[in-house]
């Protein structure tokens, strides 16, 4: 027997909807099982994940890695997904995604990412829950990507433990914006809703491109917001300009590489 199963990649906080908001991208690591006795490395993620379900005694792990690691992408998110429907479907089960969330969240540790990983579509987790809110976004993401990576552990160390109160009310109106647009669909509502006080002028100088792409938006362009903990940033296009605003960037980044992709509406499966 085998299991072959995909999981997408994920832009998680999406600017002011830090450690919430999460969205699965048409970028995909893969993960086939056979039952093929071999050695496994019982401390993969994956395999952890796996291990949740069923035994990987006996077994063949084959992974394979699409999603850049370390740049805001969730590449860690996808491979704990991974692991979870592969050994719900070893073990026969077919558990519903909220206890799989449930079951990966302490191995992967960021809901916002793990969410959407597993549902697909755009999600908000809160308090164990995932609300899934749309299918896709008004605008086209194209992402920025720098060859750098930037540790999430590290990067968290680095935001304060309070603002103060005037960024805290912009962060509450734009983390509301951001939920009413994403639910609604609504392109100038979320053109409006694509800034951040709360995390991401902390983590600008692991990525210095999200300023600067913001003073100079590519014509078509709603905004930009930091992926995860970056470096990508991700730049939000009207779809029909998405083609060039991404050859803007190319231009303008010739060392980065920039990909148009989209919203997955499927996650882990």
């Amino acid at each position: 027997m085998s299991i072959h199963v995909r999981a997408p990649a994920t832009t998680a906080n999406i600017g002011a909807g830090f450690d919430v908001a999460g969205a699965a991208l048409t970028l995909w690591n893969e993960l086939l099982v056979t039952d093929e006795p071999s050695e496994v490395d019982e401390s993969h993620l994956g395999v952890r994940a796996f291990s949740i379900y069923a035994s990987p005694a006996g077994r063949t792990f084959e992974w394979t890695s699409r999603i850049p690691r370390e740049r805001g992408l969730g590449s860690s998110a996808s491979i704990v997904a991974l692991g979870l429907v592969a050994g719900a479907a070893a073990a026969g089960v077919s558990p519903p995604v909220r206890e799989l969330f449930a079951a990966g969240l302490d191995l992967e540790g960021h809901g916002d990412n793990l969410a959407p990983a597993l549902a697909g579509g755009v999600c908000l987790t809160h308090a164990g829950e995932i609300y899934r809110i749309a299918d896709d976004a008004p605008a086209t993401p194209v992402a920025v990507i720098p060859s750098t990576r930037v540790n999430t552990a590290a990067s968290r160390s680095t935001l304060p433990d309070a603002v103060a109160r005037l960024d805290a009310v912009f962060s509450v109106v734009h983390a509301s914006l951001l939920g009413a647009a994403l639910a609604s669909g609504d392109a100038a509502m979320f053109a409006a809703a694509l800034d951040d006080r709360l995390h991401e002028p902390y983590r600008i100088a692991h990525a210095p491109q999200l300023a600067e792409i913001r003073d100079d938006l590519p014509d078509g362009c709603l905004g930009a917001t930091l992926s995860g903990s970056g470096p990508t940033v991700i730049v939000w296009a009207e779809p029909s300009t998405a083609d060039s605003v991404a050859a803007s960037l190319e231009r303008r980044y010739p060392r980065f590489e920039v990909r148009v992709l989209a919203l997955s509406s499927a996650g882990a499966g």
